[in-house]
């Protein structure tokens, strides 16, 4: 039987990274490697852009166009959703603007052996944030992490980073449809049901870069909503337990 890898990529005005990003995750040695893009209706043409490209790599590219701005975790859901549905063994998650180095996805399918997922880890030895960023900045995203698994008791040491490789069995196995989180919170939601729901993440670590092209989508907003929901999220799966998986269709 052939494996396949679904990437995962949300996009918003990304077309200065995305014509760029897709020829080196295409290029990558993971099976079957190929691409999805949720475009959220992009002003800059970005969903144009990666139409256009899929004559280049046939049957390598999707790319799904929603109606407008309608965040980051529902825009992963969606795509997730749909890999699952099309059959895909590997499901991976990577921002669009080069924050997360796409040659890494290689070492998480190398280190996918008796683990469900492999996320990237900004915070175990040999993983660091941008080296350009203030004092103020890294402090500020070494808090937000310590704060949201601290709260939530999670050994992951990396919970609010988007660099993931999954299973597809550990994707259909997680309730998806109830995941309702958005901004940089959606990324604790999705590790702390994994975590309740007894599946094994392995943490490989990598360099965090900025973004070198386009704008940032972090606000005030996402992060205040971060900080409220974790305490949401600690009630609302309180009772989860590993015999709660979704059944595998």
């Amino acid at each position: 039987m052939t494996l396949k890898t679904k990437i995962v990529i949300p996009t918003y005005n990304e077309a200065e990274n995305i014509e760029k990003l897709i020829p080196q995750v295409l290029g990558l040695a993971l099976p079957e490697a190929g691409v999805l893009i949720v475009d959220d209706n992009s002003p800059d043409g970005t969903g144009d852009m990666v139409e256009a490209m899929k004559s280049q790599y046939p049957g390598r590219i999707d790319c799904l166009h929603r109606q407008g701005k309608m965040g980051l975790g529902t825009a992963y859901i969606t795509g997730f959703q749909w890999c699952i549905a099309e059959g895909y063994d590997f499901i991976g998650q990577m921002d669009a603007d080069f924050s997360h180095p796409p040659e890494k996805l290689v070492e998480f399918y190398q280190s996918m052996k008796g683990y469900d997922a492999v996320f990237g880890s900004r915070y175990i030895p040999g993983g660091r944030l941008d080296d350009r960023w203030p004092i103020w900045r890294k402090t500020l995203s070494t808090f937000g992490n310590i704060y949201a698994r601290t709260i939530l008791g999670l050994p992951i040491k990396d919970i609010t980073g988007g660099f993931k490789l999954w299973k597809k069995e550990t994707l259909a196995g997680l309730p998806l449809s109830d995941i309702k989180s958005n901004g940089y919170i959606f990324q604790v939601e999705m590790a702390y049901a994994a975590t309740k729901l007894g599946y094994k993440v392995k943490e490989v670590p990598f360099y965090f870069a900025d973004r070198r092209w386009g704008k940032s989508k972090m606000s005030i907003r996402i992060q205040l909503e971060a900080a409220i929901r974790v305490w949401q999220l600690l009630w609302m799966y309180r009772k989860m337990k590993p015999s709660d998986r979704k059944p595998i269709n």
